[in-house]
C-alpha cells in the first residue's frame, strides 16, 4: 500500500485527481474500498464453486490464477491485517472465510477439518507471495486432495 495516493490512483484509473477526492473523503477510505472490492470478488469466485460434483480441480485452477496475481493477492492479505486492527472491516474477510468454509463443507461436516482446509488455503496463498515459482494447478490439486476427503456420492 506504500506509494498509494489519490494522484497515483487517479492516474491508474485515467481520471482527474478530483474524482477520487470527491468520492472518497480520505486515502484510508479509498484503500478500504479497493481492498474490500478485491476480497469480495474472490469470495464470489469461491462461492461459485460450491455446486454439485467434485470441484477440487476447479478450485486448484482458481488458486493458481490468484497466485499468478501477487499484487492483488497482497492487497487481500493487507485487508486481513487491516481488518484485524479495525473490526468494522471484517465483513469482507469474514465473507471470504465463509466461502472457503462452504466449499470445504461440501466434502466434510467435521468443523475441525473445515478450519484446516481454510487455514491451508490461506497459508499456501500467503506462501506464494514469498516464492518466485508459483505452484501449478496440479500442485494445488495435490494439496486439496490431501486435506479434503473424496465427496460422498
Amino acid at each position: 500500500m506504500a506509494g498509494v495516493s489519490h494522484r497515483t490512483v487517479s492516474k491508474e484509473a485515467g481520471l482527474p485527481t478530483s474524482a477520487t477526492t470527491y468520492y472518497f473523503t480520505g486515502l484510508g477510505d479509498l484503500l478500504t474500498a479497493a481492498l474490500t472490492s478485491v476480497m469480495d470478488e474472490d469470495a464470489g469466485r469461491m462461492r461459485r464453486l460450491t455446486t454439485e460434483g467434485d470441484r477440487r480441480r476447479e478450485l486448484a485452477e482458481l488458486l493458481c490464477r490468484v497466485a499468478a496475481e501477487p499484487g492483488r493477492l497482497l492487497a487481500e492479505y493487507e485487508l486481513f491485517l487491516l481488518a484485524a486492527r479495525r473490526p468494522h472491516l471484517r465483513r469482507s474477510t469474514d465473507d471470504w472465510l465463509a466461502a472457503v468454509g462452504a466449499f470445504a463443507r461440501r466434502y466434510t461436516d467435521d468443523p475441525v477439518r473445515v478450519r484446516v482446509v481454510t487455514a491451508v488455503i490461506d497459508g499456501i496463498l500467503l506462501h506464494t507471495l514469498l516464492q518466485e515459482a508459483k505452484p501449478t494447478a496440479d500442485e494445488f490439486e495435490e494439496i486439496l486432495d490431501d486435506v479434503l476427503p473424496n465427496p460422498e456420492p
